[in-house]
């Protein structure tokens, strides 16, 4: 604001004074606004009237309204764009050598921004204030703009925005640990420090974000510049003299920070502050861990130094050129450096040829950033997140709101009193029946006598009887009528459920029984005898899809034997169900029952013989069982029925390979390849194809739904093939024509390839305990060579000997190559083996190339799990579960995370993840795991529902009836107590800890046990 003073006689321009200044924020312009209004303060200068005012009066403010023709960004570039916020707080513990006397320095601090461009954006802030120890910075304060124009105090101030700083454990960088909490107070109060305080933003396009993302993938820490560089006095004399005194200021105490950036790849995660260590700028170190080859500072000094002048109006965001030839030179000189010289690059004089001398006192220079334990605090914003984060929905906080609608179960009394009971009931049942025999034998001689009788003659009615009873086979149904209520109390008074290991042992037991059953006898017949009717229980009915995950949750248990009842009951219910044969054949593939499998596909084929996943897998088996002739029809008809089918072109080719038939195999994999780009083509034609983030996936379709039959991906895999897995670099080198020229161009690839037989190889039955980790399918997305559509397709069926010779093809084929998926796959075959080492390895290469895929996660989590190191388990698991969208599998990753929230005892966590797998896919363990987590909660009711719920659907699982026993003692209900606690042992429950909390708790209530 400028006040025009009167223009005197002999003034040839009117004088004008700054009265003050305003700041007006332009920020709602790149948010999409083409006008605003907005009333900004007037701060004055010094000197100026306005400050003068008294302090009552308000302060001057100005109303500003800016508009543009048209908006400055599309809807596009503000829907994909995002904007970055870089705030520098302070550098704390610097060195003793800085000294606030003697001549003036400036303090800067840069780091370069990934653009959409070429070059990359670099961030300057200027001016730091050195400051002495003494105090700490006061908190909240308010951040500066990093503008060097503005001139009244105050102004420099932006409005509604603070360091608010925070908890030392809540930072992301480096000095966030307990032990580090003292040299911090101590730093930010005592010592040194140089204050910026300032904001710099940066508006990053689609372009830039994606850049900016693949860069923190890439490189994961960012080198982030500090140096002081002396303040230059403006001569009055020449330029030139000016030019040479630029040339010989130093660039003196050059140190990096290296910036964890990785922490904004987590989903929902838009900001990261911290405090950060400063190291001396090495050549060697900076580019081993940001492979960045050009220092801000040093490569583009004389910018830097052009503007330092005293006085000087800069705009530290003014972008400043770069020769391409300097970047070609600093990167030969590097890699001439590197190849030709001993020494280390760390003792290597830099590029402005400085004397020797000069070079060892820069190197104690930068030594002083380390010994006074120099770090800098910094805060990076993003206006979004780069990888967004699910908002999971509220689930309802009783489990009976979640449980389907079923028949309510009639609850039946049991227990060592009620066997008693109906032991009561049968003895006067039977008693009244052998009074109404009497009565119809001798009522009329009774009668007579008018119940004189003497023993004589009662003796002989007695035998009279008993020869009736036994004639007429009356005895023999009254001890049949017996029989039930007697087994039931061998069963639930005595528990007694199995054999007797000596004869001796019976005897007594025998002995016990009828002193017993005589003195329950004689109290039976002096009681009424009850009307007692029970109803019958409603049948508990569990869907296909139910069965399918109980099997498959049994094969990830090694429990076989219960995952053929649930196969085998699905076949009997649906026995014209193809689709339950090929799941049973899968099944019978992963236990290599082979010939059992060939049975069921082949059973599926006899009832669709135009069904081509039937002829495919009997193909399959026809190869594994070396009836190559068998397969070849199966093949060759299932091209025949469905020409446009890829998988099986694909397997008619490899069929082909291992007959070492070159010309047909080379002419059934193109006329597959053919298949697969004329559906491409034809897909982007109709509009069914969109691109996102650079992967073409089926919007149609969404994320892949598993149906009937296909959710098992669980393998088995033994002897790898050689380099051919090993070396995917080498081998992806060696080709890049079509897969045809190779083949023939390479001949012992080729021989190589054709030794590869697809035979059946025994495996021990442990490793199938990482069976439950591979199941792996990618979302909808059309593979880009026929090879990845294949092995997803043997991958389901659990043919994994054809996996390895697909994926050796995938590496030849120009369209293929390592990729995310096949690292993954890789993984998994190493994980089967229990090579934990290998699978790491081929994990970081899948997470280098796909961060945000959640299968790498998730198979991450399993293979720590399946390790013992549920620590990072758990972080990969909760990881998996906080992206937009799902992994392939994510039953096992919430039942393992409730496994591992419980046993951390974090009850609170393991009901909610397994409300939400009961919500998805609820089964006897997710039902368990939710009453076990309100179990421990001490919310009985909703406890008994999921544990009732769990046992409806599986009643053979001893640590359900463990825990329903639990809440029948806590509830105080004796007889469903007593019920529980007996089948807890006769399905012998193996968790002893579990159990002897039953008994601690059947002690302190006093029931429960019926044995004691």
């Amino acid at each position: 604001m400028f006040e025009v003073l009167p223009k005197e006689k002999k003034q040839k321009e009117e004088k004008t004074l700054i009265l003050g200044q305003a700041v007006v924020d332009l920020l709602p312009l790149v948010e999409g606004e083409s006008s605003f209004e907005t009333v900004v303060p007037v701060h004055p200068v010094s000197g100026s009237p306005l400050e003068t005012l008294q302090s009552g009066v308000k302060q001057c403010s100005l109303e500003v309204k800016v508009s543009v023709a048209e908006p400055l960004l599309t809807a596009a570039q503000i829907l994909g764009g995002n904007l970055l916020k870089v705030t520098l707080e302070a550098a704390y513990s610097v060195p003793e050598s800085f000294i606030p006397v003697g001549p003036m320095q400036n303090y800067v601090v840069g780091l370069q921004v990934p653009s959409g461009g070429e070059k990359d954006y670099p961030i300057f802030f200027k001016n730091g204030i050195l400051k002495l120890g003494g105090e700490r910075e006061p908190i909240p304060r308010p951040k500066k703009w990093p503008i060097a124009n503005i001139l009244a105090p105050g102004a420099n101030n932006i409005p509604d925005a603070f360091i608010v700083g925070g908890p030392y454990e809540e930072e992301e960088g480096e000095l966030n640990h307990p032990e580090d909490r003292e040299f911090r107070n101590q730093s930010e109060c005592l010592k040194k420090r140089i204050i910026w305080d300032l904001e710099s933003r940066f508006y990053l396009d689609p372009a830039a974000v994606a850049s900016f993302q693949k860069r923190v993938a890439d490189c994961r820490l960012w080198p982030v510049e500090i140096t002081r560089v002396p303040l230059v006095t403006a001569p009055k004399g020449k330029a030139a003299k000016f030019e040479k005194m630029e040339d010989e200021s130093p660039l003196s105490f050059h140190g990096v920070a290296y910036v964890n950036m990785v922490p904004l790849l987590y989903p929902g995660v838009k900001r990261i502050r911290g405090a950060f260590h400063v190291y001396p700028y090495l050549d060697s170190t900076v580019y081993e861990k940001t492979k960045c080859l050009l220092s801000l500072f040093r490569d583009i000094g004389h910018n830097l130094i052009q503007n330092n002048k005293i006085g000087g109006i800069t705009s530290p965001l003014s972008k400043p050129v770069i020769s391409k030839n300097l970047k070609e030179d600093k990167i030969q000189a590097s890699s001439i450096k590197s190849q030709s010289s001993d020494t280390p690059l760390e003792t290597e004089p830099p590029l402005n040829n400085n004397p020797e001398g000069q070079n060892k006192l820069e190197n104690i220079f930068l030594q002083q950033f380390v010994e006074a334990g120099t770090y800098i605090v910094l805060e990076i914003q993003l206006d979004k997140a780069l990888v967004p984060k699910r908002m999971p929905e509220e689930l309802a906080r009783r489990v009976k709101e979640m449980i389907p609608p079923r028949p309510p179960l009639t609850r039946r009394t049991g227990g060592a009193q009620k066997v008693v009971s109906d032991y009561h009931m049968q003895i006067k049942s039977i008693s009244r029946a052998i009074l109404d025999e009497y009565h119809r034998m001798f009522g009329k001689q009774v009668a007579q006598l008018r119940g004189d009788i003497d023993s004589e003659t009662l003796e002989e009615q007695k035998c009279q009887l008993n020869y009736e009873l036994n004639c007429s086979g009356k005895y023999f149904a009254f001890k049949e009528q017996l029989k039930h209520a007697v087994v039931k109390i061998v069963r639930e008074k005595y528990l007694k459920t199995t054999s007797f290991e000596s004869q001796a042992e019976l005897q007594a037991f025998i002995s016990e029984l009828y002193v017993f059953l005589v003195d329950q006898m004689h109290v039976a017949l002096n009681q009424t005898m009850p009307d007692d009717v029970q109803r019958a229980v409603p049948t508990v009915y569990t869907s296909s899809e139910q069965l399918r995950l109980f099997a498959f949750e049994a094969e990830v248990n090694e429990d076989f034997e219960t995952a053929t009842v649930y196969y085998e009951e699905r076949l009997v219910r649906e026995p014209q169900n193809l689709e339950h044969w090929l799941d049973y054949g899968a099944f019978c593939l992963l236990t290599e029952d082979n010939s059992k499998a060939q049975e069921c596909f082949r059973k599926a084929l006899s009832l669709n013989q135009n069904h081509i996943h039937s002829l495919l897998l009997c193909g399959v088996l026809a190869v594994l069982m070396e009836n190559y002739e068998q397969a070849e029809i199966f093949f060759e008809d299932a091209t025949c029925l469905e020409p446009t089918n890829v998988v099986a072109w694909t397997l008619l080719g490899l069929y082909y390979e291992i007959q070492s038939n070159d010309i047909r195999m080379e002419m059934a994999f193109h006329e597959a390849s053919k298949q697969l780009q004329a559906r491409v083509t034809k897909q982007k034609s109709t509009g069914a194809v969109e691109y996102v983030e650079g992967r073409k996936v089926e919007s149609s379709l969404g994320p892949l739904r598993i149906t009937s039959g296909s959710s098992t991906a669980a393998f088995k895999v033994e002897a790898p093939t050689g380099e051919f897995l090993e070396e995917p670099t080498k081998l992806q080198s060696q080709s890049r024509e079509p897969i045809l020229s190779v083949l023939s161009q390479v001949p012992s690839i080729s021989q190589k390839l054709s030794n590869l037989l697809v035979k059946e190889t025994p495996a021990k039955r442990e490793t199938l305990k990482c069976q439950d980790s591979l199941t792996f399918l990618q979302p909808a997305q059309i593979p880009t060579t026929i090879f990845m559509e294949t092995i997803r397709f043997l991958m389901k069926v659990n043919a994994v000997q054809y996996v390895h010779r697909v994926l050796a093809h995938e590496l030849l084929c120009p369209q293929g190559g390592p990729s995310c998926e096949y690292y993954l796959v890789l993984a998994q075959t190493h994980l089967l083996k229990k090579d934990f080492t290998k699978a790491e390895e081929y994990l970081q290469q899948a997470a280098q190339m796909d961060y945000l895929n959640p299968n790498v996660w998730g198979l991450k989590g399993h293979l720590y799990f399946l390790t013992g190191n549920h620590a990072e388990a758990k972080a990969c698991y909760e990881r998996t579960i906080s992206f937009v969208v799902d992994a392939s599998e994510m039953h096992f990753i919430f039942l393992r995370l409730g496994h591992i929230y419980l046993e951390e005892k974090e009850y609170e966590k393991a009901k909610k993840i397994y409300l939400q797998a009961c919500k998805r896919s609820p089964s006897c363990f997710t039902w368990l795991g939710l009453g076990t987590a309100c179990y421990r909660l001490e919310e009985i009711t909703e406890a008994e529902d999921a544990l009732s719920e769990a046992n409806a659907l599986n009643n053979f699982n001893a640590e359900v009836w463990a825990y329903l026993a639990l809440v029948s003692l806590k509830a105080g209900r004796q007889l469903e107590a007593e019920q529980a606690y007996k089948y807890t042992r006769k399905l012998k429950l193996k968790d002893e800890t579990l159990l002897a909390e039953i008994h601690m708790v059947q002690e302190m209530v006093g029931f429960g046990n019926p044995s004691f």
